[in-house]
């Protein structure tokens, strides 16, 4: 049995469609298409985190506090009330309070200095890790409180050591000395580090 293959359509036919086709694909690809890894670019856009290395290393420096406690005297009470559950200094990375100046890089001052302790208040920031930074903590912190006008106490540690944020109050009340460490930990945000990198 013969079979008969018919066409439906003639060879001129095909031959003008493809052809119309062809025409139509020149025609629309005059341009290069873009990139199909466009999609990389915006990924990228919002998944990775350009920042400096200040902006890191600041972030750490204020996230992870660790505080030395030097001569507390009344503040203490205060002190301790800050570092409890109600008001949990802990959330500021700084739950422990270190028993050497070594390890610590705040030094909270309160109490009244006299002349004779004042070399070792020196001693004790000396020995502290840089960066380093002190909270004068209450009246006898700042300017001595009510025995300043006495030959031997010191009128403010600030004339010991160098101090970066002052707490206001006979004693402060723990909200005090927490927005006083919100205050050096926005002073630390805009800290510069002095790194030198060498080149490889």
């Amino acid at each position: 049995m013969e079979v008969v293959q018919r066409y439906i359509y003639s060879d001129t036919e095909l031959d003008r469609t493809e052809s119309e086709a062809i025409e139509a694909l020149k025609e629309n690809s005059q341009q290069p298409i873009p990139d199909p890894d466009r999609w990389l670019d915006e990924e990228l856009e919002r998944n990775i985190l350009l920042t400096s290395l200040d902006t890191i290393l600041d972030w750490a420096r204020r996230s992870s506090l660790w505080p030395a406690i030097c001569f507390p005297a009344c503040c203490a009470f205060e002190l301790i009330a800050a570092n409890a559950s109600r008001f949990d200094l802990s959330r500021f990375g700084m739950e422990i309070l270190r028993a050497s100046p070594r390890q610590a890089d705040l030094m909270i001052t309160a109490g009244t200095l006299t002349w004779k302790m004042a070399p070792q208040v020196k001693r004790i920031y000396d020995q502290m890790a840089e960066p380093k930074w002190v909270i004068a903590m209450g009246a006898c912190g700042i300017s001595g409180g009510i025995f300043r006008s006495s030959y031997n106490v010191v009128p403010g540690y600030n004339r010991i050591v160098p101090v970066d944020v002052y707490v206001p109050g006979c004693p402060p009340r723990p909200e005090a000395l927490i927005h006083g460490i919100r205050m050096l930990q926005n002073k630390i945000a805009k800290e510069h580090t002095n790194i030198k990198l060498s080149p490889l």
